[in-house]
């Protein structure tokens, strides 16, 4: 246990949450990168897809470079805490994960195609942890917006794993759960690795290929 009693490695017990506020959090109404909307409705025919992969400002920038991504954003998801402030999310008593929305355009790509970007931008296998950011919120988690969402997110699941432990690697830990109220994050944490915001910012180990198992053996051989 830590001092004060609580090890923000382990999930905490809805009873045991923070309460949080009726209020959302207040954002831009445009993506800083993308210049489309940050909050629904979005454009006709896009879907929405939301991951968890560690730290959220180099997994939404990885996001929003992809071909056919319209729009991006971070949030809270996954706990019990309504509208939770970064750093309620921190103290690991909210129970959410720091998670990014993507939208994106079925016709220029796919569910699958975001998916293969998930597991090839982290470590899938290190639990309630991503490289040294450790606590729930770094958790890894799929969280699916349909059936058809959550049968791909299962089928990827079980062909990364079966790579996975070709390799010698250990078990994925990665939660495939449905999708759960999204809590948008502050303002200054959306496009937080702009080159408006932060031109030389940098997520610790995030996107650099040197935590992540996966990027031995990525999609493609």
């Amino acid at each position: 246990m830590s001092i004060f009693g609580f090890h923000k490695t382990q999930m905490v017990a809805p009873e045991d949450a923070l309460p949080g506020r009726a209020a959302a959090m207040p954002v831009p109404a445009r993506h800083e990168v993308l210049g489309t909307s940050l909050r629904p409705p979005y454009p006709d025919a896009t879907q929405i897809a939301e991951f968890a992969l560690g730290c959220f400002w180099g997994a939404e920038r990885t996001f929003w470079r992809t071909p056919g991504v319209v729009s991006t954003s971070v949030g809270y998801e996954g706990g019990f805490t309504p509208n939770p402030t970064y750093e309620e999310v921190c103290s690991g008593r909210t129970g959410h994960a720091e998670t990014v929305r993507v939208v994106f355009d079925p016709a220029k790509t796919s569910y699958p195609e975001l998916l293969r970007i998930f597991w090839e931008s982290h470590n899938p296998t290190q639990g309630m942890r991503q490289g040294h950011d450790m606590g729930t919120q770094y958790r890894s988690v799929i969280f699916y917006q349909s059936p058809e969402q959550q049968a791909e997110a299962e089928s990827s699941l079980a062909s990364y794993q079966e790579r996975l432990t070709a390799a010698g690697y250990g078990k994925i830990t990665t939660e495939v759960v449905p999708a759960a109220e999204f809590y948008f994050a502050e303002d200054y944490h959306q496009q937080y690795l702009s080159d408006a915001k932060n031109p030389n910012g940098y997520c610790p180990d995030h996107g650099t290929g040197v935590s992540c198992p996966i990027g031995v053996v990525k999609a493609d051989g």
